[in-house]
């Protein structure tokens, strides 16, 4: 396969559209797939106080988390098979290059932040996203994951759509994805549409723990 171009920061949506898309996703995963550890995507709407926390883990060595706070948003990804993966001068570059104000994030013991293979940060005032550059390493012709396992925090809900029939084998329906892209609220009936045989109850409660709404 030829080497994938580097996800363009500037494709990736405002902090309050990627929370939303976010939030979407896990949802779409407690639905369709209700047991946590075959999930792919996941989200914790009280990661700390005033803090949120998304996750992506495909239980091949490949995850994401993004990190939600006062200080804005930040994502520290690894693609294991990256030639970029637990680069000991990208480490030291998003030590150095993210700002202090993202302390909880550079911090965090969950992140494994000396594991990756791609960064981005974006503070609240900022008009787009950074990404974290190794120095003295060319990048420019080396797949760091970025493009692929972010992919679908950027693509319609076709893409949604794709993904579930080739990670779960499950064909679920484009009007019901694009509704929870959209944040509409839980129904019974939503949940239905995506998997029959799922009790609205058991939905709900993922919807808290997500910070999805549901309709009263």
């Amino acid at each position: 396969m030829p080497a994938l171009i580097p996800l363009d920061p500037a494709t990736l949506p405002d902090i309050a559209t990627l929370r939303q898309r976010a939030k979407a996703l896990a949802m779409l995963d407690a639905i369709v797939s209700p047991e946590w550890e075959y999930r792919y995507f996941s989200y914790n709407a009280s990661w700390f106080d005033g803090e949120e926390m998304a996750s992506m883990r495909n239980g091949s060595g490949d995850e994401w988390f993004v990190h939600f706070g006062p200080f804005g948003a930040a994502i520290k990804g690894i693609a294991h098979e990256s030639p970029l993966a637990g680069d000991s001068r990208l480490v030291e570059a998003v030590q150095q290059q993210v700002p202090p104000a993202f302390a909880a994030f550079l911090n965090e013991a969950a992140f494994s932040m000396d594991w990756l293979s791609y960064c981005y940060w974006r503070s609240p005032d900022d008009a787009a996203w950074q990404k974290v550059a190794a120095p003295n390493v060319t990048t420019d012709h080396l797949d760091d994951g970025s493009v692929e396992f972010l992919a679908l925090l950027i693509e319609p809900a076709s893409g949604y759509v794709e993904f579930a029939q080739w990670y779960y084998e499950q064909a679920v329906p484009l009007a019901a994805v694009q509704q929870l892209y959209d944040h509409t609220p839980l129904t019974a009936d939503l949940v239905a549409a995506l998997n029959p045989e799922l009790d609205f109850a058991e939905a709900v409660a993922s919807a808290v723990e997500t910070g999805y709404p549901c309709a009263r």
